[in-house]
């Protein structure tokens, strides 16, 4: 059912048909980003569950290109060189289990073989917290480039959450907590200055706050530029907005304040 949900709205981007869904727009941008790359033509009607596709082009929605390739990631993420597990346990073994684990997890592979948001939403859920974990890992070289990368990142991860389903609020929160704790270790640290404290905290307002608004903003500049021809999801909005829809009935109609 979710196959046929996220598959005609990554459908819809392909046609550039207005639509109005509950969850962000990022992961079916990408699932819709997958499907052109790959030559789908966005022409299945994704109608009722178990509709066969014929010779519709759907393996680049499915785990051929995106939600395999995602998952395959995790367990790379996982295992990486000082990565996740790795930097958290600092145990070669917790993290070789932990990418075995991953790897062979029956619900890790039928979520690959589907046109989901599942897999994008775990990746940059994995993301975020690897790299709040490296950040973490340079304390001692605070502003170095290093550290800036990972705290960059770490905010991009959490606009990628954020874009792909709102349950990436959880990690927004874990990494929240995070931050509040760090930063209260850095006031009771008598040996730095207030200065270098309000640098520290300015930091990780633009990483961490400014960073990712703006990332998650700048999606939906993206899904209402692509989303410009009239569709199912006119209605929820206003006669204003619907008359820069193209082929809708108010099109290009003048609309009084």
């Amino acid at each position: 059912w979710d196959e046929t949900h996220f598959g005609k709205m990554g459908s819809y981007y392909i046609n550039r048909t207005f639509f109005f869904d509950v969850h962000p727009p990022l992961g079916k941008m990408l699932i819709g980003l997958a499907g052109y790359l790959s030559g789908y033509d966005g022409t299945f009607p994704f109608q009722k569950p178990g509709d066969r596709y014929e010779q519709h082009n759907y393996m680049g929605m499915r785990g051929v290109r995106l939600c395999r390739l995602v998952l395959s990631w995790l367990a790379f993420l996982a295992f990486q060189y000082r990565g996740l597990l790795l930097e958290l346990s600092k145990s070669l073994p917790a993290a070789l289990l932990t990418a075995f684990i991953l790897i062979f997890d029956t619900g890790c592979i039928t979520l690959s073989q589907y046109i989901l948001l599942d897999p994008i939403l775990m990746f940059f859920l994995m993301g975020a917290v690897l790299s709040m974990v490296k950040c973490n890992s340079c304390a001692d070289r605070p502003f170095s480039a290093s550290w800036w990368f990972w705290l960059s990142l770490t905010g991009v991860n959490l606009a990628g959450a954020m874009g792909v389903k709102f349950v990436g609020l959880f990690v927004v929160l874990l990494v929240g907590l995070n931050t509040i704790y760090d930063l209260w270790d850095l006031l009771g640290n008598l040996s730095l200055s207030l200065v270098m404290f309000g640098k520290h905290l300015l930091a990780r307002v633009l990483c961490l706050i400014v960073l990712p608004l703006t990332l998650y903003t700048a999606m939906f500049a993206v899904h209402f530029t692509v989303l410009n021809k009239s569709g199912p999801g006119d209605g929820f909005f206003s006669s204003a907005f619907q008359s820069q829809l193209i082929g809708n009935n108010l099109h290009n109609v003048s609309i009084p304040e």
